[in-house]
C-alpha cells in the first residue's frame, strides 16, 4: 500500500473566509484522495460551512479534529476574541498532532493578527506563533510560485529600515540558512541567487555602495564554503531568470522586492512556506477577507495550491 502524506489543515479565523476556502478546496476529489487530511477546528461549524458552500459530502473522507470551540452562530466580517481564540487553539492543536507523530505537515488558512491578540496570543502572525510552539529560533518567510522560490531578508519593515537591516553578517547567515533549508525541501543542492538593492545591483558602484560593502563580501564568504550562490543580481532580471530555471531560489533584500514578482506571476497560486520549522508549513498568501466572509464568493484556488504544495513536498521525502 502506498503511504499518503498526512496533512493537518488549520481552518483559520471563522469570521473570515478560512473555513469556506478550506471546504471548497476539498471539493477536488483528487486532492482529498492524495493525502490523509485532518481538519482542525470546530466540526459543527465546518459541516455547516461545507453544506452552504461546497456540499456536505466533501467532508465524508476527511477526518476532523473537533475542538468544539465555536458557538453555533458566527458574526462574519469582524475581528473578535472569540474567533481569534478558536483560530489560535487550532494552531496549537495542529502542532500537538505533529509532536504526537500523527501528521507530516500543516497547511494554514488565514488568521487575523488582531483577533488572536484580542484573545491573548500576542504574536505578529502565524510564522512567529508556529516558531514559538516548535521552539524554533531560526526561521524565514518564503514564497513558492511554481519554479520561482523567494526567501526574504526582512518582512514588514519600512523601506529605509529594511535597507539598513541588510548587513554582510545577516546576508551570509541567510545564504547559509537557505542553502540548508531549500536543500531539504528540494532534496538536492540548491542554486541560490542573491538580489541586489540598487538599480542594476549598483552597476559597479555607480548607483550605491550597498552591494559592494554588504552583499558581495557575504556571497564570497559563502562561496568559499562550497555554497552554490551567486550575485548580487539586478532585481529586474533575477526573478525572470529563476522562473526560467536558472536558479532554484532567490534571496530578496526586502519585502516588496520579493512579493511583486511572486504576485505578478502567480497571484492566485503563490504559496507561503515557512523555512526552518521542524514541521513543514504551507499557507495561503492572502488574508481573512472579512469584507466577503460568509457570502460564498471566496476563491479557493490559493488554498488548493497550498495543499498541493504540501503534498508534493512531503511525497518527495517519502
Amino acid at each position: 500500500m502506498t503511504l499518503k502524506p498526512r496533512i493537518a489543515i488549520t481552518t483559520g479565523d471563522a469570521a473570515g473566509i478560512g473555513p469556506e476556502v478550506t471546504v471548497k478546496a476539498l471539493g477536488d476529489a483528487k486532492l482529498r484522495d492524495a493525502a490523509e487530511i485532518i481538519l482542525v477546528g470546530d466540526a459543527a461549524h465546518l459541516r455547516a460551512v461545507a453544506s452552504r458552500f461546497a456540499g456536505p459530502s466533501v467532508l465524508d473522507t476527511v477526518a476532523i479534529e473537533d475542538l468544539a470551540n465555536l458557538p453555533q452562530d458566527i458574526v462574519y466580517g469582524a475581528a473578535s476574541a472569540l474567533t481569534g481564540k478558536a483560530a489560535a487553539e487550532n494552531i496549537v492543536r495542529a502542532v500537538e498532532l505533529w509532536k504526537e507523530g500523527k501528521i507530516d505537515a500543516i497547511v494554514t488558512a488565514p488568521i487575523s493578527k488582531n483577533a488572536i491578540k484580542l484573545a491573548g496570543f500576542d504574536f505578529p502572525g502565524h510564522t512567529e506563533f508556529l516558531a514559538h510552539l516548535t521552539d524554533t529560533k531560526e526561521f524565514a518567510m518564503s514564497f513558492f510560485a511554481g519554479s520561482l522560490r523567494v526567501a526574504l531578508m526582512s518582512t514588514h519593515l519600512p523601506l529605509t529600515e529594511a535597507i539598513a537591516f541588510v548587513t554582510a553578517e545577516r546576508v551570509a547567515k541567510l545564504i547559509r540558512f537557505c542553502d540548508r533549508e531549500f536543500g531539504k525541501l528540494l532534496r538536492r543542492k540548491a542554486r541560490i541567487a542573491v538580489a541586489g538593492i540598487n538599480p542594476h545591483a549598483s552597476e559597479g558602484g555607480m548607483f550605491g555602495r550597498e552591494e559592494s560593502e554588504r552583499i558581495v563580501p557575504a556571497i564570497e564568504e559563502c562561496q568559499a564554503e562550497g555554497i552554490d550562490v551567486s550575485g548580487p543580481h539586478p532585481a529586474d532580471t533575477v526573478f525572470f531568470n529563476a522562473l526560467r530555471g536558472k536558479f532554484d531560489a532567490v534571496i530578496a533584500m526586502y519585502h516588496d522586492q520579493a512579493t511583486i514578482p511572486v504576485k505578478t506571476t502567480a497571484f492566485d497560486r503563490a504559496v507561503n512556506v515557512t523555512l526552518g520549522l521542524p514541521v513543514l508549513r504551507t499557507s495561503v498568501d492572502h488574508g481573512t477577507a472579512y469584507d466577503i466572509a460568509g457570502k460564498g464568493i471566496a476563491d479557493a484556488e490559493n488554498m488548493a495550491a497550498a495543499l498541493e504544495l504540501a503534498i508534493d513536498l512531503i511525497r518527495a521525502r517519502m
